[in-house]
């Protein structure tokens, strides 16, 4: 597959600490941005899976972070 560009506009502050991390963590701001795009897509997945499962826990009586851990320990 061919990678794809996408182009975003930063405000100065934000582009800014872009420039600032991705220096001090030795990446490029490319790199910085595409694993911050997978860790927000990665987070909308699970937000997205959570809100489809949740009728069934709670049809199960699973209403708390804590149900969830008192099931699974």
């Amino acid at each position: 597959m061919k990678d794809a560009t996408v182009t975003i506009r930063l405000d100065a502050k934000l582009e800014r600490d872009l420039a600032r991390l991705s220096r001090a963590q030795g990446r490029s701001r490319s790199d910085f941005v595409r694993d911050a795009l997978r860790r927000q897509l990665a987070l909308a997945r699970f937000e997205e899976a959570r809100q489809d499962l949740l009728p069934l826990a709670e049809a199960q009586g699973i209403l708390t972070d804590e149900d969830v851990f008192d099931d699974v320990s």
